[in-house]
């Protein structure tokens, strides 16, 4: 029996075992690998054991291995096999990646991708969007929930590759080349050595300041999570906004799937795909990824504002209680946003939440969180504007629909 599953779907798996295949077609130029990592419940991994590839090809729980590529015919075959039954304690998802090394283009450069889950009789089939120069891509997540195992195809593209989706994962990679060049097995190629600073308050800021070189890290990434809040319904459904000011007073703004802007080109930021569901074991992520050069290529000071939004196509729910959060990572500079919500803040007619703000003015970086909402009912978006050297936050910006027009509010319209 086969079943197709479009980016956002899952479905229960009949039984916890079974493979993964990738497959796409050869190329002279490509380099494509692909990656599981083991997740806590909050989506990070425990420890650099918890990366399966081709320098760790086994998990010592079992739950994962890794087989050698094989072409036939012109098209070449990865996979991993996993056992969902035996997760260690606190290991609840396994996340199967792709990431893509070869020269120029990314993930545009790779044909006929597509990927499978063989579990017993049952097989799934998950095919892709096309992909345009992103160069690591999250798959597929493998999960149990309420005992039941399940498979959610995703699909979400980033433009930094293997370090992209390992910070994503909480993994620092600290010695890049050793990912991509296989070494002794003995070696430790990832390790957890990042700090995370938490801002709860609105008011507080916190400066981060870019680096220079050749080994300063290549880009700024935002992302947003949320979860399931229990309610039983399908409307866990948040999307990562960023609206961005630019230096001449006009604003911009990114979303997904029809809004996803580039990151190296304007507007210099680049949505790394839509996410449409979370559980408890598997939270909502969205991101993006922000071109730390983005105040020097636009000729001054950028501020971004950072939200997420539940449409009312999605069905009244409390975005507060999906409990958004958002994550600012440069480097090993980590910086969260999250707030203890208020008593009365829970009302079903909040539909936009913003969760923080971002000012880059050449070389430093300062975010804010905000805990601003919308008014009740009301779909208007964010808005900045700039009084001297500061930004002022507004909630009066045009209403934004993903994949409809954008409706103008008065002289305040998105270019």
């Amino acid at each position: 029996m086969t079943q197709s599953l479009k980016p956002g779907e899952n479905t229960g798996l009949s039984v916890a075992n079974g493979l993964v295949q990738v497959t796409h077609a050869a190329g002279a130029n490509l380099d494509v690998n692909l990656t599981a990592f083991l997740l806590t419940d909050a989506g990070r991994v425990e420890d650099d054991s918890g990366v399966v590839f081709f320098n760790a090809p086994v998990h010592a729980s079992g739950s994962a291995t890794f087989s050698p590529p094989s072409n036939q015919a012109g098209m070449v075959r990865h996979s991993i096999s996993y056992d969902l039954n035996r997760l260690p304690a606190g290991i609840n998802k396994i996340a199967i990646t792709l990431t893509q090394d070869g020269s120029g283009g990314g993930f545009a450069q790779v044909t006929e991708l597509s990927a499978q889950v063989v579990v017993g009789d049952q097989v799934l089939a998950l095919t892709p969007d096309a992909f345009q120069g992103e160069t690591g891509i999250t798959v597929l997540e493998l999960y149990v929930r309420n005992g039941q195992a399940k498979a959610r195809a995703v699909w979400q593209g980033f433009a930094s590759g293997l370090a992209g989706l390992c910070n994503m994962y909480g993994v620092e990679v600290s010695d890049e080349p050793a990912l991509v060049e296989p070494v002794a097995a003995q070696s430790k190629p990832v390790n957890i050595t990042k700090s995370v600073i938490t801002l709860d308050k609105p008011g507080v800021a916190h400066k981060v300041s870019l680096e220079k070189g050749a080994a300063a890290p290549k880009t700024i990434k935002v992302s947003a999570t949320w979860v399931d809040n229990g309610d039983g319904r399908d409307n866990d459904d948040l999307d990562l906004r960023v609206g961005i000011l630019r230096p001449d007073e006009r604003m911009s703004i990114i979303q997904a799937p029809d809004k996803r802007g580039a990151f190296d080109s304007d507007p210099y930021v680049f949505h790394t795909g839509d996410v449409v569901s979370a559980s408890s074991s598997a939270p909502g992520i969205e991101s993006v990824e922000i071109n730390p050069a983005i105040s020097h290529r636009m000729g001054g000071r950028v501020a971004l504002v950072c939200s997420v939004y539940s449409a009312v196509d999605n069905g009244a729910v409390s975005v507060a209680s999906l409990k958004p959060k958002m994550r600012m990572e440069y480097g090993d500079q980590i910086v969260e946003c999250a707030f203890e919500f208020k008593s009365g803040f829970f009302s079903s007619m909040v539909y936009t939440y913003v969760l923080g703000t971002i000012e880059i003015d050449g070389d430093s970086i300062t975010i804010s969180p905000s805990g601003v909402t919308s008014r009740t009912g009301s779909e208007a978006t964010p808005w900045l504007t700039r009084k001297g050297d500061k930004v002022e936050l507004t909630m009066d910006g045009p209403h934004v629909f993903k994949g409809r027009p954008i409706e103008r509010s008065g002289k305040k319209q998105y270019i």
